[in-house]
């Protein structure tokens, strides 16, 4: 287990109250070995691993309140309680106005196609949807289909190659009256950028748009404030913030009472049940309250430096937002010292922000390039030393086109987060050093 070295944090508070060990003891996979040897867990934007809390809470849902919804039974009861406590810990990680604003789906791209479907009906033939050259397909092929289906046009926002960030005026060029909706991520799950979406949703507001948020790459490393940003929807992935494999949309509420549902007949009439379709993994929603509790308990034991600027906050959502705070803090100096590190090696390109001074720009994940070792050998070889790494295109497909490096194996991904410790960002760059040379 690595130990936290001093000198790469910049907040004192921060550093004097994150605590990296007792973190690392919450989640039971980061002891575990194979032949011996420990494993490295730096596949995080994929999917995290989970503390033990998330585990024990769905085998809970599972043997205690395993039942339908709706039942004058206990067990129909206590699931009716599972559910209604995964909408309201999903407000306050979100600081929804409402839990009836949260709906749960398998997973982010599942609720798009799903959601896309009752979007579409709002729309006619040549109305416009702006699409984000960074983005991971999720946010970017359903909206392209629903186009196809009902002869909408799509228009792309692209984004600078040497900067890594949107030139918004570019996005002034393309609104027009024409256009409906506008698609882009808080955060680029193969760049790392976190995009300044207030100003886009505020753009696309004033252009008479909605606003379609991808936070799946954000929602893990930063605060995230539907009511701030002033997006119509947004959505996360459970298994991407430290929970289970489950999908979350926040909907603005006078939109989700507007859209008109693909639903069966014996489905809710009203939000969000009404978009929850079938019987829903209520084990799934148990565990993402557990993870949400999870960054409470942070906040109360290590976030206290952050709350003032959460006064406003019910006790909760004070405590998850200011260990958001707390977390970002620190993973930015493992970010930094992964990029620091990585540009030391000849050959290599890192494919996003860099800048020390720009690292409040970016989340963690780190994407690079060699000059000459494809990506899957580089993920391969640190394979075999138990370090896990993803390679290829993740899903950003656009953005690996645009970056040209589509065709030549897209590039090695390496996403710390913050049950990460320093050393372990050592072995990586110690390992990568020795695989390339």
């Amino acid at each position: 287990m690595g130990r936290q070295r001093p000198g790469l944090t910049t907040n004192k508070a921060q550093t004097m109250s994150f605590k990296l060990e007792t973190i690392r003891s919450q989640f039971p996979a980061l002891a575990e070995t194979d032949d011996g040897i420990r494993r490295i867990y730096l596949d995080n934007p994929a999917g995290t691993q989970v503390p033990q809390s998330v585990a024990e809470r769905m085998l809970d849902c599972l043997l205690k309140s395993n039942a339908n919804l709706g039942g004058f039974f206990r067990t129909a009861l206590l699931a009716d309680e599972v559910v209604d406590g995964a909408h309201a810990a999903m407000a306050d990680l979100l600081n929804a106005g409402s839990p009836d604003e949260i709906v749960f789906g398998q997973n982010m791209t599942t609720i798009t196609l799903h959601m896309s479907r009752s979007i579409g009906l709002t729309m006619s033939p040549g109305d416009e949807i702006i699409l984000s050259q960074m983005d991971h397909d999720a946010n970017v092929y359903p909206w392209v289909l629903l186009a196809r289906d009902l002869d909408l046009k799509i228009r792309w926002l692209p984004f600078d190659t040497e900067s890594f960030e949107f030139d918004l005026t570019k996005l002034d060029e393309l609104l027009s009256d024409r256009t409906k909706l506008v698609c882009v991520g808080a955060a680029s799950n193969l760049t790392g950028t976190i995009n300044d979406v207030e100003t886009i949703c505020r753009k696309a507001r004033e252009a008479g748009s909605w606003a379609y948020i991808d936070a799946v790459q954000a929602v893990p490393h930063i605060q995230t404030d539907v009511q701030k940003i002033g997006c119509d929807f947004l959505l996360c992935s459970a298994y991407k913030f430290f929970g289970p494999h489950q999908g979350i949309l926040w909907g603005r509420s006078e939109l989700l009472q507007q859209l008109d549902p693909y639903k069966v007949r014996p489905a809710p009439d009203s939000a969000p049940g009404c978009f929850e379709t079938g019987t829903q993994s209520h084990e799934g929603m148990a565990g993402t309250t557990a993870a949400v509790d999870y960054f409470a308990w942070i906040g109360e034991t290590m976030g206290s430096a952050y709350y003032s600027k959460y006064a406003d906050f019910s006790q909760r959502r004070k405590h998850v937002h200011a260990a958001m705070d707390c977390l970002f803090e620190y993973e930015r100096g493992l970010a930094q010292q992964l990029i620091d590190g990585l540009q030391s090696i000849r050959g290599v390109t890192v494919q996003g922000i860099s800048s020390a001074d720009a690292q409040m720009r970016r989340v963690p994940t780190v994407s690079f390039t060699h000059d000459i070792v494809a990506p899957a050998v580089i993920a391969e070889a640190l394979a075999q030393r138990n370090i896990f790494v993803w390679n290829g295109h993740n899903y950003a497909v656009e953005a690996a086109k645009l970056l040209g490096i589509y065709d030549s194996g897209g590039a090695v991904r390496v996403g710390p987060v913050h049950y990460n410790s320093e050393g372990e960002i050592s072995e990586l760059l110690n390992a990568v050093n020795d695989i390339l040379s």
